[in-house]
């Protein structure tokens, strides 16, 4: 119970609350990528894949909270042939190609028409549920390194341990994650345009994974800002060609 001893603290709770809302900030990529791969698929099997991949992220951030120091040590820098890298580099530099090429290829698809009934029904569950898993790796490594760094200074200040803050906070934004996945996921799919921002979101945030990789360190904040404000552009536009459609 000694874990739990934070939670008699005022400061246990207001970290509680930052740090849910923080997971669930930095999950948005992680759902809209569910979204746009589980789109490929038969409707049937869309909330199945969807249900599985949220399920396995939030199996791997448990997994990985598990063994922070480990996952710690992978910031260490090593240099071999001139260059210097470490671990946590290389799944960046992965993670961030593998967005962006995803990415593009579905932007391509959208563009050229190719995305019609008989390629969503040839898109096998497991394929999809196989790059969810992959993507789910590298935004847990975001999340839970931004959750460790946030707490870092909880015991300083209340003298407690703040692992299970960060336990509780992981299961609180999966769990609204999970309710809201559907829609957002349903919105995407009914819009062309919104899927299509959605899209260069994600290959944005695979240029910051890449350039991470590489050292520099560029403030997501600015990517978000950028996502929220097309999105209120395009429902502006939206809204506006349903009036002009009803007169």
């Amino acid at each position: 119970m000694q874990y739990f001893d934070i939670f008699l603290t005022w400061q246990g709770w207001v970290y509680l609350i930052i740090l849910s809302v923080l997971e669930v900030i930095l999950g948005i990529d992680n759902i809209i990528f569910i979204s746009i791969v589980t789109d490929q698929l038969p409707l049937a099997k869309k909330r199945t894949a969807r249900n599985t991949g949220l399920l396995l992220a939030l199996v791997i951030r448990l997994v990985l909270l598990g063994a922070v120091a480990w996952l710690m040590s992978l910031t260490t820098v090593y240099t071999k042939w001139g260059l210097s890298f470490s671990y946590q580099n290389i799944i960046l530099l992965i993670g961030g190609l593998f967005l962006i090429y995803k990415s593009t290829i579905e932007m391509h698809k959208n563009v050229k028409g190719a995305e019609d009934v008989k390629h969503k029904v040839k898109s096998k569950l497991y394929a999809v549920i196989l790059q969810i898993v992959l993507i789910d790796v590298i935004f847990s490594f975001d999340s839970i390194i931004s959750a460790v760094g946030m707490t870092n200074g909880i015991q300083a200040d209340t003298g407690h341990n703040p692992l299970s803050i960060i336990y509780i906070s992981v299961l609180i934004s999966m769990a609204i994650m999970m309710i809201f996945a559907g829609k957002i996921s349903k919105f995407i799919s009914d819009y062309p345009t919104i899927k299509m921002i959605a899209l260069s979101f994600l290959a944005t945030v695979g240029v910051l994974l890449v350039a991470e990789a590489f050292g520099a360190h560029i403030p997501k904040g600015y990517v978000y800002f950028g996502l929220v404000f097309s999105l209120i552009v395009e429902l502006m536009n939206i809204k506006m060609r349903k009036n002009s459609t009803l007169k």
